[in-house]
């Protein structure tokens, strides 16, 4: 059995503008139909690069398949799951959008709320003034990082952006269905490893488990959709990597526990399979968890 750096109390270690690089074949959905919120999404956008952007929520038709991995940890034996038709984010939410969502709600995150969060540089540490505009604490920012994807933020926090913007976080067999599809691929690209013959399809970690790893240019978190070889069968991109994702499943056997899924920055290939589960409080944030939003298919 591996350990994956996620849990930081483990005794190891606790409409929307979108990145140029996965423009093509979007499915567009209007910004939240409000006018404030409508000048603030336009004026991210002309920020960025001057360009208009959409949100793109890629369709997942729903079906019947085996959800987790016989040969993983204990708590993914497989079980047939059945889902029904939804949407999901194709990227996962970025410090642009999570901010519009906080200039127009007045919105505080738990970390802020909390005065600190956990950083990840080998083991979790709780680190006082950590929150989402600080990742790393007092000393961090987020300038330059607007297309990263938003860390610090808690389950609690993730669903209250989703709501503000029409949607919710997907459960757990929503998410796990959406990276996998139904054919009992390993990672969402298929079963071949994250880093193969010079393709590099996600932003991980070192091997072995696991610190940050710049060989790919980015130590920490990476621009969302850089790594366009990492599609799922859905479309979605970064469900291996980056960040791990909140979801809205509580972990079984620990009700007080949100699940987790996808691997990030600081996790090896192990970690990264699409069936890999973990479980950390809702009022948490930590530098290596964010989050993408689902909805009902439309």
């Amino acid at each position: 059995m591996q350990i994956c750096p996620l849990s930081y109390h483990h005794p190891l270690f606790d409409a929307l503008p979108f990145h140029p690089k996965v423009r093509a074949a979007v499915t567009p959905r209007p910004a939240r139909a409000t006018a404030l919120a409508a000048a603030l999404l336009a004026a991210a956008s002309a920020g960025a690069n001057g360009k208009d952007f959409t949100v793109r929520m890629d369709p997942v038709p729903g079906g019947t398949f085996v959800m987790g991995d016989a040969m993983g940890e204990p708590d993914e034996k497989p079980r047939q799951v059945a889902v029904a038709p939804f949407e999901i984010m194709a990227l996962e939410v970025t410090n642009r959008q999570f901010a519009v969502f906080v200039a127009e709600t007045g919105h505080r995150t738990d970390p802020e709320r909390r005065g600190f969060g956990f950083v990840w540089d080998g083991r979790w540490h709780r680190v006082q003034g950590a929150d989402w505009r600080r990742p790393s604490g007092s000393d961090s920012s987020i300038a330059g990082l607007e297309d990263h994807p938003v860390v610090q933020v808690s389950a609690r926090d993730a669903a209250a952006f989703c709501a503000w913007a029409g949607l919710r976080l997907p459960s757990e067999a929503e998410w796990e269905f959406a990276a996998r599809g139904a054919d009992g691929r390993r990672y969402p690209w298929g079963d071949d490893p994250p880093e193969q013959d010079g393709i590099r399809r996600a932003n991980f970690g070192t091997v072995p488990c696991c610190g940050p790893s710049a060989v790919d240019g980015f130590a920490a978190t990476a621009p969302v959709g850089s790594f366009p070889a990492g599609a799922s069968p859905f479309g979605p991109l970064d469900m291996a990597g980056n960040v791990w994702e909140w979801t809205a499943s509580r972990f079984p056997g620990k009700p007080h526990e949100v699940a987790l899924r996808g691997g990030g920055w600081g996790n090896n290939p192990w970690c990264l399979r699409v069936s890999y589960r973990h479980g950390n409080p809702d009022d948490i944030g930590l530098d290596m968890v964010g989050f993408r939003c689902a909805g009902e298919m439309r």
